[in-house]
Parts: C-alpha cells; sequence; structure tokens
C-alpha cells in the first residue's frame, strides 16, 4: 500500500516548480556519476602504466621500450611522454635552419615535454569541474526546493485558518525530501573530485619524473640516477643522431 506521504505520492502533487528542482538534482546526479565512474576508471587503467616505467629502462632499445609502455598513446600519458620527446630530438635535429634550431636542445626538449605534461593534465582534468560545481551548488539547489515547500505549508495554513498536521504535512514533505536529495547529489560530488583530484595529482607527479628522467635520456643516453640508487639503468646499444647539447 503506498503511502499518501511517500515519494511518489508528493511528485504527483507537487507543483512545476518541485519537480523542476527534483528532474535538476536527478540530472545533476547522472553527470556526476558518469564522470566518477568514467575518471575512476582511467586512473585504475593507469595503474598498469604506472608499473611499466621501470620496466621501460631495462629494455634493450627505445622502441621496445616504447612497447612496454603500451600502444595507445591517446590512452597512455607516458607512452605519449616519450613519444613526444623523441619527436622533439628528431625535429630539431632535421629543421636546424628554423628560428627552433638556434635553441640549445636542452631548452627546446624541456619546452616539448612540458607541453606533453600539459597536453595529458588538461586529459585528466576533464569532468572535474562539473563534479566540483555539483558539489557546490546542489545544496543550494535542494535549499530553493525546501524554501518553496515551506512557502506552500504557509500558504496552506494561512488558506485554511489552522496549522493541522494533515494540510501542512505534504509542504513540509516536500521541503524535507529537497534538502535531502541535495545533500545526496552533492556529497558524491565532493568526494569524488577530492580523490579522483588526488589520483591525478599522483599521475602528475609521475609524469614530472619520467619527463626528467627522459630529458637526460634524450641529452646523454642514460637516465639520472636514481636517489636510490637502485633504478639506475643505461640503455646500451641505442643508436642516437648526435643528441648532444649545444
Amino acid at each position: 500500500m503506498n503511502s499518501p506521504y511517500g515519494i511518489s505520492s508528493i511528485w504527483l502533487q507537487g507543483d512545476a516548480i518541485i519537480k523542476t528542482v527534483a528532474i535538476i538534482l536527478m540530472l545533476m546526479s547522472i553527470s556526476s556519476w558518469f564522470v566518477i565512474v568514467l575518471r575512476t576508471w582511467g586512473l585504475l587503467r593507469l595503474r598498469s602504466a604506472n608499473h611499466a616505467l621501470s620496466d621501460f629502462w631495462h629494455a634493450q632499445s627505445f622502441a621496445e621500450g616504447l612497447h612496454v609502455l603500451g600502444t595507445d598513446r591517446n590512452e597512455n600519458p607516458y607512452r605519449h611522454l616519450a613519444e613526444e620527446g623523441q619527436s622533439a630530438l628528431d625535429h630539431h635535429q632535421n629543421h636546424k635552419t628554423d628560428l627552433h634550431g638556434n635553441l640549445p636542445l636542452a631548452d627546446w626538449l624541456t619546452a616539448c615535454l612540458k607541453d606533453s605534461i600539459d597536453h595529458s593534465t588538461d586529459k585528466l582534468q576533464r569532468g572535474l569541474a562539473l563534479l566540483a560545481s555539483v558539489g557546490s551548488t546542489a545544496p543550494f539547489v535542494g535549499l530553493f526546493g525546501t524554501v518553496w515547500g515551506i512557502y506552500h505549508a504557509l500558504v496552506s495554513i494561512g488558506l485554511n485558518g489552522s496549522a493541522s498536521i494533515d494540510k501542512i504535512a505534504g509542504p513540509v514533505g516536500e521541503a524535507l525530501i529537497m534538502t535531502a536529495f541535495g545533500l545526496i547529489v552533492a556529497i558524491p560530488a565532493v568526494l569524488g573530485y577530492n580523490a579522483l583530484n588526488r589520483g591525478n595529482r599522483t599521475i602528475t607527479s609521475k609524469l614530472n619524473r619520467f619527463a626528467h628522467q627522459l630529458h637526460a635520456y634524450f641529452l646523454t643516453g642514460a637516465p639520472p640516477a636514481s636517489s636510490k640508487g637502485s633504478n639506475h639503468v643505461i640503455l646500451k646499444n641505442i643508436p642516437r643522431k648526435n643528441a648532444q647539447s649545444e
């Protein structure tokens, strides 16, 4: 038996304003959960790529190292970074007469690697602005529905001349439910934003470290020594194209 004060009854009794608020909150919830699931899946996929970074420096050639990182540069920021570094090196060597050919190779590599990191960071940040917007505005959207429900309760009291529970239960119920809906939408969005932002910072930190190693490798043929002294691996037998700083 359906309760006369249940959600379905309140929906049927609610006016266009209450229904509009409810629809807006539902759309906010769907969009935020879509971003949370999609971005979380992307971060989980990058975990395997994180483990491949150490294997990259144990490869016997740069091409083999790229294969270790994966095949899709659009989905793997580490492979994208490595390929952009190699492209920057080749471009600098093949365009000595251009303006950027007069730049030191180290500066040119730094600029290109930074552009790649910025590109990957922008991709990681997609959707986070939506989560931040939903988390900050959903409670106020629900509060608007709350105010509207209280207004209806006051109007009902004024028209009937009494504050009997059967006259104001519906409007007050609308107000409470709108408040709850606003919080239900906002809380996952805020938590998801914080978690994804933390995961993105971890990926960005690894990208910067990898870029530093690639920078040293393209200039000298070897990655920089690890601070722990355990991951210092020199790639041997790799033909270089006079990749030395000017």
